[in-house]
């Protein structure tokens, strides 16, 4: 009888972790949206989404959630920006058109990986190319995963600091910790990584 109500126990419990985890992470993925739509930066969110979900479901769903915030904001600008976009863009890209056109994805997840422009901008600027919705969403949720990756790890990585210690730890002892310097020096090398990627693809462009 007691090993049952053990049991009982045990399944309620997980049951009820199971079912919070789910309402989080969809009010998680759903504020994301918004917030990206908004024109909002994804730094904060990450860090928030290393700290509650930890690294992996962490950049998933703020991989997700910023996918179909940044989709939403490309169809919105494709219908109603459309035309402004290009008056005001066109001419400094018009290189990458021809690019786009013979490997529309490729190109797209070369251009998001790379990054180098704010987020917001780099959302809408895909209009002038009429690239296909499908393909945007895709490049999107997979170009941003590395860099998603390592910041969400810093915040996944404060998470153990503060889980650890009885007291708050000081600057110097969290910068010690593996589970931040590492991924803030990997942080730096994806940068120089993408910043000569950005040059080999994206020379003949002006500057944003």
């Amino acid at each position: 009888m007691e090993k049952t109500k053990k049991v009982t126990l045990f399944i309620g419990i997980f049951y009820s972790l199971l079912v919070s985890l789910f309402l989080l992470s969809i009010l998680f993925i759903l504020f994301t949206i918004i917030w990206i739509f908004a024109a909002g930066f994804a730094s904060p969110l990450a860090i928030f989404a290393g700290f509650i979900f930890g690294k992996w479901l962490g950049v998933f769903f703020l991989a997700l959630g910023m996918s179909i915030g940044a989709s939403a904001l490309y169809i919105f600008a494709n219908y109603f920006l459309k035309e402004i976009i290009k008056d005001k863009f066109l001419t400094r890209f018009k290189n990458l058109e021809e690019k786009f056109k013979k490997s529309e994805f490729f190109y797209l997840l070369v251009y998001r990986f790379v990054g180098g422009i704010p987020f917001v901008l780099s959302n809408i600027l895909p209009c002038i190319f009429n690239v296909r919705i499908t393909n945007f969403f895709l490049a999107t949720f997979i170009g941003i995963l590395p860099q998603l990756f390592l910041v969400v790890s810093i915040g996944s990585g404060l998470e153990e600091i503060i889980e650890k210690n009885l007291k708050a730890p000081s600057i110097i002892d969290i910068l010690k910790s593996p589970n931040i310097y590492l991924p803030i020096i990997a942080f730096f090398i994806l940068l120089l990584l993408t910043f000569f990627l950005r040059k080999f693809f994206f020379k003949k462009n002006e500057k944003y």
